[in-house]
């Protein structure tokens, strides 16, 4: 089994900025792909950014150019750096992972997770 625990989030002002990460422990693979997923209450979950086990990015179109994904496979942790950061961005960030790196970046918005975090709240105020 493996446990994905997230940390950093908070209150920031219009055009501030927070970094976020998302610690494995259990069971990993070094090879998953890990991605950052959103939701605010009364929305469907939304993808944000997602990365591979060597290091590719991928962003959704709202977060790309103020967003940055990275991660430490010796750490087993993934990190968002969020900039310029705007009311839209106020939701719960949820990190979650694959197995073994099976799904493919092209399809990582729509593909199933294997295993989820509790979420940090982020709220951007105007």
């Amino acid at each position: 089994q493996v446990q994905l625990v997230e940390s950093g989030g908070g209150l920031v002002q219009t055009g501030g900025s927070l970094r976020l990460s998302c610690a494995a422990s259990g069971s990993t693979s070094r090879r998953c792909t890990m991605a950052w997923f959103r939701q605010d209450p009364g929305k469907e979950r939304e993808f944000v950014a997602a990365i591979t086990w060597t290091g590719a990015p991928a962003y959704s179109n709202s977060v790309k150019g103020r967003f940055t994904i990275s991660r430490d496979n010796a750490k087993n942790t993934v990190y968002l750096q969020m900039n310029s950061l705007k009311p839209e961005d106020t939701a719960v960030y949820y990190c979650a992972s694959d197995s073994f790196g099976q799904t493919a970046l092209w399809s990582i918005a729509t593909s199933p997770m294997d295993y989820w975090g509790q979420g940090t709240r982020v709220t951007v105020s105007s």
